[in-house]
């Protein structure tokens, strides 16, 4: 079947169905705070630290983000199919507004030890594994099932607008205001997406009539036979976790800023945005030619080699703009990859199934990079933060040949090919 968009459909077609642009606005404004934060952790934690050990606790703050995310993502699946995922929403951004604030006020007082900040940070993630699976379920039953990709494309270009501006500002909050002040504002950020939640009007319900209507283990198996059972959503997911548990390197970008390259608080702020404004630029590109891609399964595995191979141009870099450069490029292909990996798992679920599917998904898809930096941190312990960039960007290419060899499903898969799983549900225009 041939899924491509007719000419005349507007780029950004998604944004006319009101639900799916409030959620798009709030969320805009609640990621700049997100990624405030992610940064402001990060610079944080290696300020506490003596100079041998940074590598290492920057890396701790992969891990203590990965194991609630391990824990929860099961039971959060089958509560997003089961219950509505916009009430569920609302919990979930409370929580994390309440974690953003007490991570303000303990940063007042003063902190002299890390504990506290990998604590919260995993309460944070807690709280997001239960957000995850609702959000993204909530996305296709807000426009029809035409529009999923491009919906899925003109997210991404919020998500990684927002993450540009959210460390750049983050930067240069930290350099005039303080690191508590960026905890602060991130908390602030939270009300933008509880507003938008509270504005909605006839947002469907999942559709647990199709299959398991209670939040069981059962409920939960259902969900893990879907996934690994289906080669596409399988191979998509390993190759996500694989690729970015090597070539994760975000928590290192401390040490480039402040002993490779000598750039401060305002460079280290661009060099963490430098990804997103890649991907910014490539879901630009996407937001027109996602539906038109036929060999999207070739496009993802290509997208990966070509973010292994930046990622070790990013670690034989000693140039600020090269470094950018890099970054950048990482950014770009892993948001094609990233969208069209969304679109095949999107297409190839059923409705009430989708909180489950995602679950499972962000554990590998959170999981990877999350692990990941704990690897790098190791590694740079051992050998060197520019070692442990190298070493990773190789195995990703390792893993998007291996994936390409073994995995004929994904390496075969077209647009003509798609899955028709379910219907969209009808989205209200104003």
């Amino acid at each position: 079947m041939n899924i491509s968009i007719p000419p005349k459909t507007p780029t950004f077609v998604a944004l006319r169905y009101r639900n799916f642009r409030l959620l798009w606005v709030g969320q805009f404004v609640s990621v700049i705070g997100s990624m405030m934060q992610t940064a402001t952790i990060l610079w944080h934690v290696s300020l506490l630290v003596p100079e041998h050990s940074k590598g290492l606790a920057l890396g701790m703050v992969g891990l203590v983000r990965v194991v609630p995310i391990v824990v929860f993502s099961m039971t959060a699946g089958v509560v997003a199919d089961v219950f509505d995922r916009r009430k569920m929403m609302m919990l979930t951004q409370l929580a994390l507004t309440l974690v953003a604030v007490v991570l303000a006020v303990v940063t007042a007082h003063g902190l002299s030890v890390t504990w506290p900040i990998y604590l919260l940070a995993a309460l944070s993630s807690a709280a997001a594994a239960f957000d995850a699976p609702a959000r993204q379920s909530l996305i296709p039953s807000l426009v029809p099932r035409e529009h999923l990709a491009n919906a899925i494309s003109v997210n991404t270009i919020m998500f990684q607008t927002a993450s540009v501006l959210g460390p750049s500002l983050a930067g240069l909050v930290i350099g005039s205001l303080g690191v508590g002040t960026a905890y602060a504002l991130n908390a602030v950020s939270y009300l933008a997406v509880i507003a938008a939640l509270l504005l909605m009007r006839d947002v469907p319900q999942p559709g647990a009539s199709e299959g398991r209507s209670d939040v069981s283990f059962a409920a939960a198996l259902d969900g893990l036979r879907f996934v690994f059972r289906s080669p596409l959503i399988r191979s998509a997911m390993l190759l996500d976790f694989f690729a970015t548990f090597f070539a994760s390197a975000s928590a290192l970008l401390p040490i480039f800023a402040q002993d490779i390259l000598q750039v401060g608080a305002a460079g280290y702020g661009w060099l963490y945005a430098a990804p997103s404004l890649g991907a910014v630029i490539a879901s630009m590109v996407m937001v027109k030619l996602s539906d038109r891609i036929e060999k999207r399964g070739q496009v993802v595995l290509w997208s990966v080699a070509g973010y292994g191979l930046a990622t070790v141009a990013f670690g034989h870099s000693r140039s600020f703009w090269l470094t950018f450069a890099c970054l950048a490029a990482t950014g770009a292909t892993d948001t094609i990859a990233m969208i069209l990996r969304n679109t095949i798992r999107q297409l190839a679920t059923p409705d009430h199934l989708r909180g489950r599917m995602t679950s499972i998904s962000m554990v590998f898809f959170m999981g990877g990079p999350q692990l990941g930096e704990l690897e790098a941190g190791l590694v740079a312990n051992w050998m060197g933060a520019p070692i442990a960039v190298i070493t990773g960007g190789i195995g990703c290419l390792i893993a998007a040949v291996w994936t390409a060899a073994t995995t004929p499903a994904l390496r075969n898969y077209t647009a003509e090919n798609a899955p028709l799983v379910g219907a969209a549900s009808a989205a209200a225009k104003e």
